[in-house]
């Protein structure tokens, strides 16, 4: 019996002395992507790994819009030269506003 109360107040100070766990959060106001700005640089950051440096550099600049809380980025095709029309798609990329993530990631055809 002497054994489990020692036992029992070991854990009990063992308890009351540990360092109290704090989980530290902090979430913008506005958003982890608050502008254009934001949302362009990540898009270039997923972009690059998967297209390569040549094709995105291509489709510069970037345009991207907000629309009910997502960030729409996308590419700009290059301009066609005089009686041409140009063909394909560009670089696009959703990501939510408020907290960054991923939703959607494609090369327009």
């Amino acid at each position: 019996m002497r054994t489990l109360i020692g036992l029992g107040c070991v854990i009990v100070w063992a308890v009351a002395c540990a360092p109290a766990v704090r989980v530290h959060s902090y979430y913008p106001p506005n958003g982890y992507v608050p502008n254009e700005e934001t949302a362009i640089r990540i898009a270039e950051a997923v972009w690059l790994p998967i297209y390569g440096r040549e094709v995105v550099s291509k489709e510069k600049p970037f345009v991207a819009e907000l629309r009910n809380g997502v960030w729409i980025v996308s590419g700009s095709l290059p301009k066609a030269p005089e009686g041409f029309e140009m063909i394909g798609g560009t670089l696009e990329i959703e990501i939510s506003k408020s907290d960054g993530r991923i939703l959607r990631v494609s090369h327009g055809e």
